[in-house]
């Protein structure tokens, strides 16, 4: 059959380019959302690729739309022109690309994000570059997107982990962590040392004066990355690992979630109900303290709060983030058990808290279910006999190398990411697990685990 070469049609050039940038961005919310399964991602990065291919197909008229597209960039952009220029070899698209990455963080996102959907045979000889670069972004970009392939970059993390920049310097450390490179942990160790610290009073709520707040960023940076990697590791249980960990960025009431999480999952169960408990007073008041409250219910994994959730459940502002608090620690699935309330009695508008809080955002109860109060309370009287008190619960099972394998597996991806942390702390050296990852990549690992497993 001859084939017939016909010139690109701007317009369907134009809206793979448009469908890239959309789809990438809509992306970022899924990779931390509920609700999505890995098969779910599978579907949507499909489309991605389809859309890449149709721009790559295009060939010069493609590389030009993706030019003009840099003009207004934002993360999905960025993401689209990188990807091209990592697949195309296109040297000269790529180094304007990292230019324009550099001066926007939207932008740097979207070449991380490239970084780490392309293959490891497209980063051949980029990832060299940018490790050898004389600008501390490009190596930090470089040691992210080793961490994304799990590819171990041996003694260039070792010497990153010193670099005099600490953007890299943090960088490397939670490389460090998500690799399972123990062989750093005395040196993580050295950073948080007595002898290390910037003052002689460090505490995990210190307050640090604007005026030092230029000169000790650094050092904060570092300490936080390393007490991340140490926790990751095992070794969160010691008591300035966890100050590290839990110290408050400034202007910020509490610790960032991810590390507040990690720490309360490698602790033991007490010091983390204390941690709820103390949050009682403020949660009162504080519609964000209550929040975080939930959250770490869930992270903790202790039944006793139960009942709790559930009085909770017949509060709209509550109801959903309740229902996922105890679907965490339960195991129980709303949709598919039908413990979700009637259509008729769904409110119209999800509640939203404080708009002008950054922290408390629409989208992060967005996708879960409305939990109906007495079906949940019904089902829950005839389940509690099988759960003990005073021990920790992940998705309705204590946390196992086995219950944590089948939730990264089976379930949406903020279970996923617990069950991700929960390999790592019950296997300290193996490594996290990538689950932002492309989901054909991601399958491919499961699979070669799991058949080395067996």
């Amino acid at each position: 059959m001859n084939t017939i070469n016909r010139p690109a049609v701007r317009g369907v050039i134009e809206q793979h380019a448009q469908e890239v940038a959309l789809l990438r961005n809509v992306r970022g919310v899924l990779c931390r959302a509920p609700h999505v399964q890995l098969h779910r991602l599978h579907r949507l990065d499909d489309r991605i690729a389809a859309h890449m291919d149709g721009l790559l197909q295009a060939g010069a008229a493609g590389r030009a739309m993706l030019v003009s597209a840099l003009e207004a960039p934002d993360a999905g952009t960025v993401f689209a022109v990188a990807v091209a220029a990592l697949q195309s070899r296109d040297a000269e698209l790529l180094t304007h690309v990292v230019k324009v990455a550099a001066s926007l963080p939207e932008a740097q996102r979207g070449l991380l994000s490239a970084l780490g959907w392309v293959s490891a045979s497209d980063l051949q000889g980029t990832v060299r570059a940018l490790l050898g670069s004389k600008v501390p972004r490009h190596r930090a970009w470089a040691l992210t997107a080793c961490a994304m392939h799990r590819v171990d970059p041996g003694a260039v993390l070792a010497q990153a982990v010193q670099d005099a920049d600490a953007q890299v310097r943090a960088c490397a450390w939670r490389v460090a962590g998500r690799l399972g490179r123990l062989d750093l942990a005395d040196a993580a160790r050295q950073v948080l040392s007595p002898s290390s610290s910037p003052t002689q009073d460090e505490h995990a709520t210190v307050v640090i004066q604007p005026a030092q707040a230029q000169a000790l960023a650094e050092v904060w940076s570092d300490r936080r990355a390393a007490a991340w990697a140490l926790t990751l590791w095992g070794m969160g249980q010691n008591e300035l690992v966890r100050q590290a960990l839990l110290s408050l960025p400034e202007g910020q009431p509490y610790p960032p979630q991810d590390a507040h999480r990690l720490a309360v999952m490698a602790t033991p169960l007490d010091w983390g109900r204390d941690q709820v408990r103390a949050l009682t007073t403020q949660a009162e008041a504080k519609p964000l303290a209550k929040r975080r409250m939930m959250r770490m219910a869930a992270w903790v994994g202790d039944v006793q709060v139960v009942p709790w959730l559930i009085h909770h459940m017949a509060d709209d502002r509550w109801a959903r983030l309740a229902g996922e608090a105890f679907s965490l620690i339960t195991g129980a699935d709303l949709a598919a058990l039908a413990l979700e309330r009637v259509q008729d009695e769904v409110p119209e508008a999800p509640f939203k808290d404080d708009p002008q809080d950054s922290d408390v955002s629409l989208d992060e109860d967005d996708s879960l279910p409305w939990p109906d109060q007495h079906r949940v309370q019904a089902w829950w009287q005839s389940q509690a006999p099988r759960f003990v008190a005073g021990q920790r619960y992940f998705v309705g099972a204590s946390p196992s190398l086995t219950q944590a394998s089948q939730v990264l597996r089976t379930a949406g991806q903020r279970q996923r990411i617990m069950a991700a942390e929960y390999l790592s702390l019950l296997q300290p050296g193996v490594g996290l697990f990538p689950v932002a990852a492309p989901a054909w990549r991601q399958s491919r690992w499961l699979t070669q685990e799991g058949a080395s497993a067996s």
